[in-house]
């Protein structure tokens, strides 16, 4: 049985606490609540770690976020295996430092794919480097000027929102999909839009991550690396912080 979890992040990604009640335990020690501010592992971004906290005051560790037999399960797995009871609330607190880097360098990979507008063939978001891959035959980028133009892009401290869609909508406009072999799943009538800029000038596209309100709280980066993989492939890492002298 596949249980439903309120996503609390997908409406409010600064949430850094919440009530919530235990619904499920698995045979595993994995802890599922009816709501949750704890973002699942996918799309290349990780799960969210934190603690839980019991009416007596003890507290839990939460280790890892994943899904379980749907996307709308969520699952928090704790260090070691609990004794909880069915319908005991629980107080929910974030690791609020680690989330909101990852709100950052999820939205430094958005404007990534703004400054290279080329087919993503992979990605990996995570605290101090994050990576996108695209599918560009002959790179014809530097590191200076992919940055330079990240961080007009940062400066310019452009509104990051939410939007939702129809299915039919995204099928009329396919080009809103920026992954070469990854579909946004679709059937229960609403694609989540990630939109940067006023009226989604910047970017928009379909996207279940946390993300930071404007591209100014970004903050610094820069691009690290630039690898080819394989014949068609470009890797780009990005860093926080000023680009190092070379």
């Amino acid at each position: 049985m596949a249980y439903k979890t309120e996503a609390l992040f997908r409406d409010d990604a600064y949430l850094r606490t919440a009530d919530a009640t235990i619904v499920a335990v698995n045979d595993r020690g994995g802890i599922i609540l009816d709501r949750t501010i704890f973002y699942a592992t996918s799309g290349g971004q990780p799960g969210d770690t934190g603690t839980l906290e019991r009416a007596d005051g003890s507290l839990i560790a939460v280790a890892a976020t994943i899904t379980g037999e749907t996307k709308d399960e969520i699952i928090h797995v704790p260090p070691e295996q609990a004794v909880l009871e069915v319908g005991e609330p629980i107080k929910l607190a974030v690791d609020w430092e680690r989330r909101h880097l990852l709100m950052r360098m999820h939205t430094a990979c958005h404007l990534l794919t703004v400054v290279c507008p080329f087919p993503i063939t992979g990605a990996s978001v995570s605290e101090d480097d994050s990576r996108v891959d695209f599918d560009i035959p002959d790179a014809g980028f530097s590191r200076e000027d992919v940055t330079a133009r990240l961080m007009e892009l940062v400066r310019a401290d452009h509104p990051v929102f939410v939007r939702l869609i129809t299915d039919e909508e995204l099928a009329a406009n396919p080009g809103l999909v920026k992954s070469k072999n990854v579909r946004p799943p679709v059937g229960t009538g609403k694609i989540r839009l990630v939109c940067i800029g006023e009226n989604a000038s910047i970017d928009s596209q379909p996207c279940g991550g946390t993300h930071v309100k404007s591209t100014g709280e970004v903050g610094e980066i820069h691009i690290g690396k630039i690898e080819k993989k394989g014949r068609e492939n470009r890797r780009f890492r990005i860093r926080f912080g000023p680009m190092p002298p070379a």
